[in-house]
């Protein structure tokens, strides 16, 4: 079986190595920029759509010009992968449109935006493990903190910066032995039921107590973003107060990144079969604040409920268990969601009477106890079962859902690393 994967390192640049990485994304930020505005221009005169062949010509055109001789100092194939990212956002606002959901027209890169190059090709640059370097066109070698081997033939690097700190990430690609299927039996097969109180609730009673990163760190970012914005825009004190609040916000998402991965990995190697809420979480926590015509209620709560449920990363969390789960054999089940807190898992009555409190669950029919969250749990592994036997969910509400092994989402290696630190 053929894989791709993704290993991210923090590159120790020198300082002119670093200014010229600076130099390079600011070339592929005007490129990008400049076939915008192209696109634009044309689109408004009634012309279509410019496709990358006819805009790579011009990207020659625009390095031999003597209005722009400094495109030549930067590698041409970053350059070519600005227009490609740009096609890309063409191409997605296109299907949103034809699909009738909210378009996302592309925007222009701003010059404080994050710092990104992509080449393309195994050719362009060299991995020396044994030394702790890579090799990038017209950088030349840069240290990099190996702290694990990178597994299989490189295809691509990307080169980002994040938090004052330059970051590289190689994707791979390498042919392993298929993933046995693992017999889904009852010690081997759980439910998972996610919270906030509780980040993940398992349906054997056991449970993992949220993170909360951003909680821990609000108050110290609150108070550098309050000093940030007493500072002149653009000066050099605001520019070392927003130096402060991206650090910040880079150990939060660490933090999360690294706590999300230890207990996917653990929970994807101690079990074949995992159930788990389809939950639509942009649509949970989405504002209440309404218009004009219509306000909303009690704003101000649901903004609170929001923000902790992001900053918990169900879906970061799920989609991990997605492609781990596959790499080890295993199948990850999504259920629908609705009266899992709400059914006796003792006699299946089901009543929202049911939950006493956010915590306690007492049968009004059978009497039966349990926390809530454990009996949701309980209630999604059953779900889960009766997927796998049937394609029903077994709520007896008329929905169904189909059961499939987890899929392996293959990415760019700037989306897929931070996934795969921990794999």
């Amino acid at each position: 079986m053929l894989r791709l994967q993704a290993f991210k390192f923090e590159l120790m640049p020198n300082g002119e190595q670093e200014r010229d990485m600076r130099r390079f994304a600011g070339s592929c930020r005007f490129v990008f920029n400049k076939a915008l505005a192209l696109q634009k221009a044309n689109y408004e005169a009634g012309g279509k759509f410019i496709g990358y062949v006819a805009m790579a010509k011009l990207l020659t055109v625009w390095r031999n010009s003597i209005e722009t001789p400094w495109l030549k100092d930067a590698p041409v194939h970053p350059l070519q992968h600005a227009l490609k990212d740009l096609e890309r956002a063409y191409k997605n606002f296109f299907s949103n449109v034809k699909a009738g959901r909210q378009p996302g027209f592309p925007r222009f890169k701003r010059k404080d935006s994050a710092a990104r190059l992509r080449y393309p090709d195994a050719k362009q640059f060299e991995v020396d493990q044994a030394n702790g370097r890579v090799k990038l066109p017209k950088l030349g070698w840069m240290r990099y903190r190996a702290s694990r081997d990178v597994l299989g033939r490189p295809k691509n690097i990307t080169v980002s910066s994040s938090g004052g700190k330059w970051f590289f990430s190689v994707q791979t690609e390498r042919e392993v032995e298929p993933p046995m299927l693992r017999s889904v039996e009852a010690i081997t097969a759980i439910g998972i039921d996610v919270g906030i109180a509780r980040f993940a609730t398992f349906s054997d009673g056991s449970f993992v107590a949220p993170l909360s990163s951003f909680k821990r760190h609000e108050v110290r970012l609150r108070r550098y973003q309050r000093s940030m914005s007493r500072k002149k825009k653009f000066s050099n004190n605001w520019k070392k107060a927003r130096t402060k609040v991206q650090n910040i916000h880079g150990r939060i998402a660490n933090a999360r990144k690294d706590f999300l991965h230890k207990n996917t990995t653990a929970i994807s190697k101690n079990h074949a079969m995992v159930a788990v809420e389809d939950l639509q979480v942009r649509n949970m926590s989405r504002s209440a604040k309404g218009d004009v015509q219509t306000p909303g209620k009690q704003v101000r709560q649901k903004a609170g409920l929001n923000k902790a449920i992001l900053d918990q990363g169900w879906f970061e969390f799920r989609r991990q268990l997605d492609y781990k789960l596959n790499w080890s054999g295993g199948m990850l089940v999504a259920v629908p969601v609705h009266y899992t807190s709400q059914t006796c898992p003792a006699c299946g009555h089901v009543a929202a009477g049911n939950r006493k409190t956010q915590a306690l669950f007492a049968c009004l029919d059978c009497g039966y106890e349990n926390n809530a969250d454990v009996v949701g749990a309980m209630n999604i592994l059953a779900r889960g079962h009766r997927v796998i036997a049937c394609g029903e969910d077994g709520s007896g509400r008329g929905r169904k859902t189909t059961a499939k092994p987890a899929s392996v989402k293959q990415e760019p290696a700037e989306a897929t690393a931070r996934e795969l630190t921990h794999a």
